[in-house]
């Protein structure tokens, strides 16, 4: 088993924990994340469900994203932090925020999604990977 992969909301009233490394790291232009990034791409982190611990309950929002997909959206009731969004398609994944993270350097992010959404200023790095819209679907965890 690796270390720990920590993180909280700015009061710290939530706390959590993967014992496993991240599948995956994306920034997303799309609408729902620039609201949730302050107007910015939203750096995703991508890990399996099994294996997280949550001390403290976060308040939840439901939506329907771009792409479809039912998402719920959990945040910090106390300071607002976002913290983790689910889709419905994918129970077994749980996305974190890489503004979470207590080592956000974990959070390098391999592709760029949602760019066609992108404001003219908006930053996508040149060398990454990018779709236009969502990217096909990580597998399924075993």
């Amino acid at each position: 088993m690796s270390a720990p992969v920590t993180g909280r909301c700015l009061c710290g009233a939530v706390r959590f924990a993967f014992d496993h490394a991240p599948l995956a790291a994306r920034a997303c232009w799309c609408r729902d994340c620039q609201y949730l990034s302050s107007g910015n791409a939203s750096v995703n982190v991508i890990f399996r469900r099994v294996g997280l611990t949550l001390h403290g309950e976060p308040l939840a929002f439901e939506s329907t994203a771009d792409s479809g997909t039912r998402m719920r959206r959990r945040f910090c009731d106390r300071c607002g932090t976002p913290l983790f969004s689910e889709a419905a398609d994918a129970p077994d994944l749980m996305v974190v925020r890489a503004g979470a993270l207590d080592d956000p350097g974990l959070a390098r992010p391999g592709g760029t999604i949602w760019t066609r959404s992108a404001p003219a200023w908006g930053l996508v790095h040149p060398d990454l990977p990018r779709c236009e819209g969502q990217a096909p679907p990580l597998p399924p965890c075993p």
